[in-house]
């Protein structure tokens, strides 16, 4: 159905005022395929449990090309192996690329913890630098980002011991570890990281700028600076300031999942799981306060949150509890084989399996079309884009899903 209601609302500037938009909006359910992209793949004997004789989830937590015109297609499973493949719905075998299964930690019933994050320098090509977010074994509870490269023996494998561990950020809880790292077309790469967990922000992280947890981080990875392995852009917003963090891009973030890069118009989007009610999906603009814990989509949080405050950025969507309860972000179509979804954001809702594709004009912030994929279906973990842009997602049984016009 198309109604005329209110779609979005986008701060303006660093710390602008918000601009509520009027909008014709598209609902009316888009028929498009969504077909297995490897029917064939077959996984490992220990990672899906025949080797114990008892059926084990897979975990696909990234799906990404690696950008070295090799037409290899990256899966990295949350236990903490990296393995990579031929690019061809024939493709039956995967190769390992990394394993730091020795030093990932996770639990099932701790769910949120494990390897979360990876991406490939943009030259990787010549570097063969990657670099990985997880939470580590040993005590205390924290996040790790760090540095693997390419082993010199072998082309098609990363190094296990030549990680640097490029930023540990101390965690008080198990859950809201965020985890997506992504390079900007800036070539720095920008990292997510929740608010610390357990549940409303008790340490009221989100609005606090001398923490890194509840933001999106910017670092440079090529270059080092004082006792670091990485620098601090000299245009990051906060940079200087006695009372924040100078690797803070973005604050007031719950838990992204996941934020990812327009590759057309560099736009970068994210997706922020809610607390009690409400979903929502941001653009992240330099020095942006998205709100929480003062804020739940575009609702008063707590006693502090219905107090005015020009300087929130409201998302430019959100759903409710009707919808589902976890949302999972995803990439802006820019491939060529779908060409209904071309400049779509598609996202899903992990508990219900919701999918949907959106349209918005991110320079006025008007949301134009919200339409459903799919209703429901298996939880979805994760999603990825290979190095044409076709977009890709995963249900924690292994399966890598695609998108395919009728």
């Amino acid at each position: 159905m198309r109604h005329l209601i209110f779609t979005c609302s986008l701060a303006l500037g660093i710390f602008g005022h918000s601009v509520t938009l009027w909008a014709e909006l598209d609902e009316r359910p888009l028929s498009i395929n969504i077909v297995p992209a490897f029917p064939d793949l077959q996984w490992p004997a220990w990672l899906t449990g025949e080797e114990e004789g008892q059926a084990r989830k897979i975990l696909p937590i990234v799906v990404t090309g690696a950008g070295d015109g090799t037409n290899r297609l990256f899966v990295a499973s949350q236990y903490g192996t990296i393995f990579f493949f031929r690019n061809s719905p024939e493709t039956k075998q995967v190769t390992t690329f990394l394993d730091i299964r020795d030093r990932v930690a996770f639990d099932d019933k701790e769910n949120e913890e494990g390897f979360l994050g990876l991406a490939f320098h943009p030259q990787f090509a010549k570097n063969g630098q990657l670099f990985v977010f997880y939470t580590p074994k040993d005590e205390p509870r924290r996040s790790v980002i760090s540095r693997f490269r390419v082993s010199a023996e072998d082309a098609n494998r990363a190094d296990p011991n030549s990680e640097e561990i490029l930023l540990t950020v101390p965690e008080p809880y198990w859950n809201h570890n965020g985890g997506t790292v992504a390079f900007g077309p800036d070539g720095y790469l920008y990292i997510a990281l929740g608010d610390g967990g357990a549940g409303k922000d008790p340490h009221k992280n989100g609005q606090n700028l001398q923490t890194l947890l509840g933001t999106i981080l910017r670092i440079d990875i090529d270059h080092h600076e004082n006792d670091r392995l990485y620098a601090i852009p000299a245009d990051n917003p906060f940079v200087g300031k006695d009372s924040a963090r100078g690797e803070i891009w973005a604050y007031g973030l719950r838990n992204v999942w996941r934020h990812s890069f327009d590759r057309k118009t560099g736009d970068c989007w994210a997706a922020d799981v809610g607390q009690d009610t409400w979903e929502e999906i941001n653009l992240i603009r330099r020095g942006g306060n998205y709100g929480w814990n003062l804020r739940e989509g575009r609702h008063a949080f707590g006693p502090e949150g219905s107090k005015p405050r020009e300087d929130l950025i409201e998302p430019i969507w959100e759903y409710g509890r009707e919808y589902g309860k976890s949302i999972t972000g995803g990439h802006v179509y820019r491939g060529k084989k779908v060409p209904e979804l071309v400049g779509a954001y598609l996202y899903a809702d992990y508990v219900s399996g919701h999918l949907w594709a959106l349209w918005c004009n991110t320079q006025t912030g008007e949301v134009t079309a919200n339409r459903t994929l799919r209703t429901q279906g298996a939880p979805v973990m994760t999603f990825g884009e290979d190095d044409q842009g076709e977009v890709y997602f995963t249900s924690p049984q292994g399966d890598i899903l695609k998108f395919s016009s009728q």
